[in-house]
């Protein structure tokens, strides 16, 4: 039984007349972030990277499939994973809802992940997903856009993630069992699982030039995360004390 203070319809009114104004305010801030990310300067990527994708060898150009922005979801899924990372997991099950918009709006999005393509497609299929999906195993992409880091580079606490060299639960030791737990889940140990990292990364392409104009991680993809932003108007909220979502097909059918 719940101890949550109880109120007349008048008092709930009163009370959420106030957080009204909070969240508009939340809104007006929200937009001012979006107009500041899109006046960020657009940096020209000069290097040239390759995937592999079910459409054959691709470049970053390529990955635009014709459009002019691009949006990529920095999928954990290593060379050496078994499935997929769960909370990319459930973050991608949206995916496939937003695509046919944004690609009628002048933007694709895809996700990469440095696991061989085979990998890819077979987890697709199992997820019953439908977006591009690319493999960028061989390139530096994920390491130059901060999402995947060395061994070497872990040994020595040189891994500089989300614009800060360590201070993130997958760096910290011992290793945190959330982090255990999940890397587990995708058949691997946890120094071989944190190798990877979760992100997104905007770019555009004019003239054939592809810019990079924007990147974010950890909690600044919590705006993508259609589940979270559902809990977060629940009467309980996130109400979790550990890592309790599985793949969509591992729950127990209810």
């Amino acid at each position: 039984m719940s101890n949550h203070k109880t109120g007349t319809r008048e008092e709930w009114r009163a009370a959420r007349l106030e957080l009204l104004k909070a969240e508009k305010e939340l809104t007006r801030r929200s937009d001012e972030l979006a107009r500041w990310r899109q006046e960020l300067p657009w940096v020209w990527v000069d290097k040239e990277y390759r995937f592999e994708t079910d459409d054959g060898s691709a470049s970053l150009a390529d990955l635009f499939q014709g459009r002019s922005q691009l949006l990529v979801y920095h999928f954990m899924f290593g060379p050496d994973y078994t499935a997929g990372c769960p909370s990319c997991s459930a973050i991608a099950d949206g995916f496939d809802g937003f695509v046919v918009h944004l690609t009628n709006h002048d933007v694709t999005l895809s996700a990469v992940s440095r696991a061989p393509l085979a990998k890819l497609q077979a987890y697709k299929r199992r997820m019953a997903w439908t977006f591009p999906w690319a493999s960028s195993l061989g390139s530096d992409f994920n390491f130059d856009f901060n999402v995947a880091f060395t061994d070497q580079q872990q040994r020595e606490g040189a891994v500089e993630y989300n614009y800060r060299r360590g201070g993130h639960a997958m760096d910290a030791t011992p290793v945190p069992e959330p982090v255990a737990q999940f890397a587990a889940m995708c058949g691997t140990d946890a120094p071989t699982y944190s190798r990877d990292r979760p992100g997104m990364s905007a770019f555009v392409l004019e003239r054939g030039v592809v810019y990079h104009c924007y990147s974010t991680y950890t909690r600044g993809l919590d705006g993508l995360w259609g589940m979270y932003q559902w809990l977060d108007r629940a009467p309980k909220g996130r109400n979790e004390t550990g890592p309790w979502f599985r793949r969509h097909d591992e729950y127990d059918q209810r």
